[in-house]
Formats: C-alpha cells, structure tokens, sequence
C-alpha cells in the first residue's frame, strides 16, 4: 500500500498529540509507550520508525504542546490592556472546566512534578519548551513596560495560578474545589488587574475557552 508524501510527517503529529494528552490526564511514568500507540490506533512496532525511546517522545510531545499554546497566547495578546489580558488568563485558567480537563489542558501543572524526577533529553527538552513558553506568555500578557519587571510578575502569576489549579484538583470535595479557584481569581484579580479586580465584583469567568486554554484545538479526536 502506497501512503501520500505526508504520510509520516501526519502520522508523526498524531502520536505527539495522543501523548501529550496520555500524559496530561495519567501522567508521564504512568503511560507506556503501547498505550500511546492503542491511543493512536498504531502498532507499537511503528513507535520505532518515528522515536528510539520513550524519552524522545516525552521531549517532542511536550514541545508541540507548548508550540499549540500559541494560539490561546494570541488570544491574550490582542486584548488592549494590561488588566484585560490578566482577567482573561487568570480567569480562564482558574476555571472548573479547565480543572476538569486535565487532557486538553495546561502542560505545566499536569507534568510539572513528573518532569522534577526526570533526568537527560525528556527533561531538558520539557525545560526549554517550558522557559520559551513563560518568554512568550510574558509577551502576550506585557504586564510592565520594564522587561525584567514584567518577567518577574509573569512568573509570580504563573506560579500562583498552577499551585491553585494543583490544590482545586486534588480536593475530592467539588464545593471546596470550586472555593480555591473562587478566591484565588479574586485574589490574583485583586494583585494584577487593579480596581476592577476587586472581591465583590463580576464573578463570572470571562467568556473565553478555558478547558484548553493553555493548549490550542487540534483536528485529532482520540
């Protein structure tokens, strides 16, 4: 059987987004080669004609997930202040539905902790595509005209965002769950959007995809 020039190349796509999506919703040690294969509909002997191990895969899948985030950073970057991108992040991200899909959504806080027990090309892989995602958030969100300044509250609001995702996922209790996420919007609006970021104020999350808000639709269904 004869396969289109592309053939590989879209086979190729289809094995990083199936594992990037395994590895968001079980894990990184917990998911096998054979299963992103089965997820992929493909033999794990073909797993060889495009990786040697496992560890490329991890590094690749993490990659073209940080890559695919472009599109949502986009969607910051063209509000016209800075307190609009903020409210749309910080919004977005602490919402349930981001916190109820794990598989489509950020990379950092369902990885984060794999990737710290990781050692050689999966890790170093994972760090460069995670530092040019936080220089790339940085630039769409423009938080401060002075660049180190602006790095600096990109990172804080980053860090507080994945810690309350982390905590609204691991309480089993969904009225608790749903007060993290509450008062840490309100909190973060409160720090990086001004006075209309005060407690009190519209609650409602912005209108705005936040079940992968952090990684961008992709045209395979698993």
């Amino acid at each position: 059987m004869r396969y289109p020039p592309d053939h590989k190349q879209a086979t190729h796509r289809r094995i990083l987004e199936v594992a990037s999506q395994a590895f968001r919703e079980r894990g990184v040690a917990e998911t096998g080669v054979d299963e992103v294969m089965r997820r992929a509909g493909l033999t794990h002997g073909g797993f060889y004609a495009h990786f040697r191990d496992k560890t490329e895969l991890v590094a690749e899948a993490c990659a073209a997930a940080f890559d695919a985030a472009v599109v949502n950073l986009d969607r910051i970057a063209d509000q016209p202040t800075a307190t609009q991108r903020a409210r749309l992040l910080i919004d977005s991200y602490l919402s349930p539905r981001h916190r109820d899909n794990r598989g489509s959504g950020c990379l950092v806080v369902a990885v984060g902790a794999d990737m710290a027990r990781l050692h050689g090309a999966a890790r170093r892989g994972y760090a460069r595509g995670f530092m040019r995602h936080l220089d790339r958030l940085g630039a769409a969100l423009r938080l401060s005209r002075d660049p180190a300044v602006n790095r600096e509250r990109v990172v804080s609001l980053m860090s507080s965002l994945v810690g309350a995702l982390l905590f609204a996922r691991a309480i089993d209790d969904p009225a608790r769950s749903d007060e993290i996420l509450r008062s840490m919007r309100r909190h973060l609006r409160v720090e990086f959007c001004g006075p209309r970021g005060q407690p009190g104020l519209d609650d409602a999350p912005a209108p705005a995809p936040a079940h992968d808000f952090l990684l961008a639709h992709t045209s395979f269904s698993p």
